[in-house]
């Protein structure tokens, strides 16, 4: 399933880094952030793999947030 969220990221190069590793968790399908928008487009099995995809990205940028 495909949903979209507001996020907060401090740069694109950040951006990047954070979808690589969202990439990476298990349930995930694929994932696309827009730095400019501040939007993430993840594509995943349920929807019980966001905190697993917060705990990702913050391991790259403390700083990211997902604002539902």
């Amino acid at each position: 399933m495909k949903k979209t969220y507001d996020i907060e990221v401090d740069c694109a190069a950040c951006a990047l880094k954070c979808e690589e590793a969202i990439k990476k968790v298990d349930g995930v399908n694929d994932c696309k952030i827009n730095y400019m928008t501040q939007k993430m487009i993840l594509d995943s099995e349920s929807e019980d793999v966001l905190k697993k995809v917060l705990k990702a990205a913050k391991k790259v940028e403390p700083d990211f947030e997902i604002n539902d």
